[in-house]
């Protein structure tokens, strides 16, 4: 029986334009494909490594002819709507409190300052959580299995009574090797609204 459900949030709950987002970027930086200093600047991002200053830091010094205000708004190009149905069916979901539900996300400062400039009902999003896991505050990010161990040993609950919603399959595949149920939803043809009915097994 499941008890506690783990969300991700982008293409989950806030759409993103990821293959638009890598194009938009090796346009800008005249990129044939990202370098590997680069991927690991970024996920030192996402684990909170380093302060928003200090990866615009990074990238003003490496591409000097390139603004901060253009860094920063092609660091945002992947981050799109959130359809307010789906905050609908969160807020109907928290008051059945049939279940424990956590929030468990890679992002960064910026990504989330944006978030919390274009998206008006935020604060009520983040509220219908019990917990709510950003990678930057806890310095962990999927797929390591490390911090889906910390999410069950922070809440109490184990593996077989979760399940892990997430677009990326790695991410996906680590959590069912430690026992989660998942769903590896399809942000093209999938709306988390439909949880019951497509997992209905499960419920």
């Amino acid at each position: 029986m499941i008890k506690n459900i783990v969300f991700d949030f982008g293409n989950v709950f806030l759409n993103l334009d990821i293959d638009g987002a890598i194009q938009n970027a090796l346009k800008l930086f005249k990129l044939k494909k990202f370098p590997d200093e680069m991927i690991a600047i970024n996920s030192l991002f996402e684990q909170g490594f380093m302060s928003s200053e200090e990866f615009i830091e990074f990238y003003s010094e490496n591409f000097p002819n390139i603004p901060e205000e253009a860094l920063i708004d092609n660091w945002n190009f992947m981050l799109k709507d959130f359809p307010k149905h789906r905050l609908d069916f969160l807020l109907d979901l928290k008051k059945s409190s049939k279940y424990k539900l956590i929030l468990l996300s890679n992002t960064n400062e910026i990504h989330i300052n944006w978030v919390k400039e274009h998206i008006p009902f935020y604060e009520d999003f983040k509220n219908c959580f019990d917990k709510f896991y950003l990678s930057h505050e806890i310095a962990l990010r999927k797929p390591n299995a490390a911090i889906f161990e910390f999410v069950l040993k922070e809440n109490n609950i184990v593996a077989k009574e979760t399940l892990f919603i997430d677009d990326v399959l790695d991410n996906i595949n680590s959590a069912k090797k430690l026992g989660y149920h998942v769903w590896h939803i399809n942000a093209e043809k999938e709306d988390v609204t439909t949880l019951f009915k497509t997992k209905k097994d499960l419920f």
